[in-house]
């Protein structure tokens, strides 16, 4: 009986934090699309912009009267539905931050 050499083991790769987690690659978006963050930022300049359109119809109804109601009451009623829809967008996006922050890992 012959022996065989054992062939010598050859050392493992170090283990580093990147190894293990891959590196984070670069978003991809198609052209001319916006990432959330700045979905909801023009979201919210709309937002501003309908808030300053209602303002200034309500002054303008209140010094010369030269904007029919309808028009001032209209302005005020899309003023508060975005803002409305503005706090529920919030309070939906706090609700799954927090889910994800009790999350066991």
């Amino acid at each position: 009986m012959s022996a065989t050499p054992i062939p010598p083991i050859a050392a493992l790769p170090a283990v580093t934090p990147q190894s293990i987690v891959p590196t984070v690659l670069p978003v991809v978006q198609p052209p001319g699309s916006a990432s959330f963050g700045q979905m909801l930022l023009n979201g919210l300049d709309k937002i501003n912009d309908k808030i300053n359109n209602a303002d200034s119809a309500v002054r303008a109804f209140a010094l010369d009267d030269s904007i029919p109601v309808h028009q001032v009451t209209f302005a005020l009623d899309q003023a508060q539905s975005s803002m409305e829809l503005a706090l529920q967008v919030r309070a939906r996006l706090l609700d799954g931050y927090q889910q994800l922050m009790n999350m066991q890992l």
